[in-house]
């Protein structure tokens, strides 16, 4: 932990961060024996600092105004990651056959306009907490088979996009999990993290405080999880 990470929190005793979205928070049964996330986030935090989980394994973009109307009193910060089920919920699209490349992006265009609005609308819903929002993007899975990875990392950036993008029109600060999460050893099956990603990840929401989450006409990107 660098000591001006250290000093920003010390000046920051009741902050209160409430993690919302799916399994990228709500990884407690991946890890068992090991802290989850949300407990891991707690440990860094100094005394007075709070952490709540509204976050659910298997949650889509749309549970996330649902997970925040149970909003915690006293929440400072909302941080969402929220999409990989969405994208897993299509992957059956990859499957399709079809007659022309031309074809397959307009599939798979028609799969992100629909992922564009749900998380927009999503977004919106945050906001209007009036609190400093932050939200992930989807890191790359660790699938075995060559072929099942590199399709689905290509695919990947059609919802990554949208989450950038959405982020970046609204001045919100995003956590790029396809870098933080960036070693085989962060994820304890294909696509949820381990107790060593989930670290990774507490440590980036917790960088929130050094980098400003209160100004809404810039955004900015965290990369790193590391101390």
């Amino acid at each position: 932990m660098s000591e001006g990470m250290h000093e920003q929190r010390a000046a920051h005793p009741s902050i209160h961060f409430v993690l919302a979205g799916d399994s990228v928070f709500d990884n407690g049964t991946y890890v068992p024996g090991c802290p989850d996330v949300v407990r891991q986030l707690r440990a860094i935090l100094l005394p007075g600092g709070r952490a709540s989980l509204l976050a659910v394994d298997g949650a889509v973009v749309r549970d996330v105004p649902r997970q925040l109307a149970r909003l915690p009193a006293g929440a400072t910060h909302i941080v969402v990651s929220a999409g990989g089920n969405d994208a897993l919920s299509q992957e059956w699209v990859l499957g399709d056959s079809v007659r022309s490349v031309a074809e397959a992006l307009d599939r798979l265009a028609r799969v992100r306009s629909r992922f564009r609005k749900d998380y927009a609308e999503m977004l919106d819903a945050a906001l209007r907490y009036g609190l400093p929002v932050a939200v992930c993007t989807i890191y790359d899975p660790r699938f075995p088979e060559a072929d099942r990875q590199r399709v689905a990392v290509a695919a990947l950036a059609l919802f990554n996009d949208v989450i950038t993008r959405e982020a970046f029109a609204r001045g919100l600060p995003l956590l790029d999990l396809r870098l933080i999460c960036n070693d085989d050893h962060d994820f304890a099956n294909p696509i949820e993290p381990s107790a060593r990603g989930g670290a990774k990840i507490a440590r980036a929401v917790a960088g929130l405080l050094t980098v400003g989450t209160t100004a809404r006409h810039s955004s900015i990107v965290i990369r790193t999880g590391e101390s």
